[in-house]
């Protein structure tokens, strides 16, 4: 496992026209997988990349799927995609290099994050997110479309083609300014319409006390988001009981007891 900034990349290599203006024409598309699919047909055969993921990291949040695209196609890749962010989130090395991350300073930078399936010691995680989806590892593009806001742009190579090679490495480098640049404008056009509000006041939350846990602070999200407790056991995998009693842990540490205090807090001036 290792990370490096990308301050001077490499410009060498030929890029397909074709597809480069294809990216572009995927930016903020009706169809939400077009960007991750466009992203795929890029690299996909050049540096043996099989699938490619878009996750958003909001206000500190749990990461969100944006775009996913998989050479078998279907729901597969986005099914496996949710569980890795509800379930294994906080296991994944991205996480790590963006919760370091000074909240107050926005990179220009696009960071690389390589990730390979021996780097992971939680067996759930390694299976569901590597094994299963035939994978042998992943290098991701991080980047700062704004402050308190990082993407993912994650390429996952097909397990049949072994690790990255450094030739694939240095194609990945070359092209991702253009990817980078692509992902920012596809998320403030579509991938960020998403967002906003319920996030916003769930950073007020984490603000005021930051001793909340993740559970806590996805079921808080779900409250904000006026989801019901059977809505939000789906998104987490766990059950509607389950997210009453994280419901009541939160509201207990935050010093309140309903939903209208919840607001109330998140609303009232002065909150960072």
């Amino acid at each position: 496992m290792r990370s490096w900034r990308l301050d001077r990349p490499s410009f060498a290599g030929h890029l397909d026209l074709s597809r480069a203006t294809s990216l572009v024409s995927a930016i903020g598309a009706d169809d939400t997988n077009a960007f991750a699919a466009e992203v795929l047909k890029l690299l996909g055969d050049a540096a043996g990349i099989s699938q490619c993921t878009v996750f958003a990291y909001e206000f500190g949040n749990r990461p969100r799927t944006v775009s996913v695209a998989d050479h078998r196609g279907g729901r597969y890749l986005r099914n496996v995609a949710d569980t890795c962010t509800k379930t294994f989130y906080a296991l994944d090395g991205n996480q790590t290099i963006i919760s370091a991350a000074r909240p107050e300073k926005l990179d220009s930078a696009v960071l690389l994050h390589q990730q390979a399936s021996e780097d992971i010691s939680h067996e759930g995680y390694r299976a569901a997110c590597y094994h299963q989806p035939d994978v042998s590892g992943r290098l991701s593009l991080l980047l700062q479309p704004s402050q308190d806001i990082w993407l993912s742009v994650n390429l996952y190579r097909d397990r049949r083609r072994g690790n990255f090679h450094p030739s694939e490495i240095a194609l990945i480098e070359a092209f991702a300014p253009l990817i980078a640049n692509a992902a920012k404008h596809h998320y403030a056009l579509s991938g960020q319409i998403q967002s906003g509000i319920p996030q916003l006041m769930l950073a007020r939350v984490r603000g005021s006390c930051p001793d909340l846990s993740k559970r806590e602070l996805d079921v808080l999200c779900g409250v904000l988001e006026g989801r019901t407790a059977q809505e939000i056991g789906e998104l987490m995998g766990v059950k509607p009981s389950s997210v009453v009693t994280y419901q009541k842990r939160a509201y207990r540490r935050l010093g309140i007891s309903s939903q209208r205090q919840l607001f109330a807090l998140c609303l009232a001036p002065g909150k960072n």
